[in-house]
């Protein structure tokens, strides 16, 4: 099994700092690659669908409640046959947002799950997390955050530390947006509606599959960065983005209750002496959309 970089969690919770000068509150993104194995000729198409909403409610001007709603569906062939699975997360995102002083922030959020391949709901599709994450704003135009992850999964429990930057440079056409191991994107400004840059996504998570009683989880690791070409509709309220890049996604399969207990980042504490099910699946270049609503702060 590949070690790579963690968990996708809460992606855009860190838009909603002051510092920052926009939110994005939809997002629509598909990817399509085809993944090989490293034991064989055999491929396998890997089509991605992720949708996020957040919708922030001030309740003060030290507090602000947060809500949102996470879907992905991820569909492809585990053991590189024609059988194929449809591998579906559906999350809420509940919690707040609280000014502490002194330029201090912090985001506190409660991330319960469905994930699986939504065939035969049960307790094995169901998993818990949360995330901490305090900010420090040095001036409008420069912050730094941190914080952690944890999240129950189908083979333990998994801790993810967190450090992150915003940035956005004088003349306004350049910025950085960082909550690492997460999420990056660096961002700059050709004209007012077209810009170029680059974005990085990672993920560790896990799947029960209840299809035909198979008794078994899918865990997930990957890595996508890519680049892209975005164009801005009504002042850009409305952007469309294009990308290209290299996705290291592997999908281990694995009998439920063939654990590794405690894992940070992708490091099991206690090592992992689990017996995979499938082979592993190599890296490919893949391409990608993304329909995103931005609003201004």
């Amino acid at each position: 099994m590949k070690k790579i970089s963690t968990l996708l969690v809460l992606l855009a919770f860190a838009s909603t700092s002051l510092a920052q000068d926009y939110i994005d509150l939809v997002k629509v993104s598909y990817s399509q690659a085809t993944l090989g194995n490293v034991d064989n000729d055999n491929e396998t198409e890997v089509g991605n669908t992720n949708a996020e909403v957040y919708f922030p409610l001030p309740v003060s001007s030290k507090l602000v409640v947060i809500g949102g709603f996470t879907y992905e569906n991820t569909r492809l062939g585990l053991n590189h046959t024609d059988m194929r699975s449809n591998l579906i997360m559906t999350r809420l995102n509940l919690g707040v947002k609280y000014e502490h002083g002194n330029n201090w922030s912090g985001t506190y959020v409660m991330l319960p799950k469905l994930a699986s391949d939504f065939d035969d709901l049960g307790n094995d599709d169901f998993q818990m997390g949360g995330l901490a994450l305090l900010e420090k704003r040095y001036s409008g135009s420069y912050s730094i955050k941190f914080g952690a992850y944890l999240s129950s999964e189908n083979f333990g429990t998994t801790l993810t530390p967190l450090v992150g930057l915003w940035y956005k440079s004088n003349n306004q056409k350049f910025y950085i947006n960082a909550t690492l191991p997460i999420r990056a994107d660096a961002n700059y400004s050709l004209t007012d509606n077209l810009s170029v840059g680059a974005n990085l996504l990672t993920s560790v998570k896990s799947y029960n599959l209840g299809q035909t009683n198979s008794l078994a989880y899918v865990q997930e690791e990957s890595i996508r960065f890519s680049l892209f070409t975005a164009y801005g509709f009504m002042d850009n309220a409305l952007i469309v983005r294009g990308r290209v890049g290299f996705d290291t996604t592997d999908y281990g399969l694995y009998n439920q209750g063939d654990e590794v207990g405690l894992q940070i980042l992708t490091f099991q504490v206690g090592g992992d002496d689990r017996n995979r099910l499938n082979s592993e699946f190599t890296s490919s270049v893949f391409v990608g959309v993304d329909l995103i609503f931005r609003a201004d702060l």
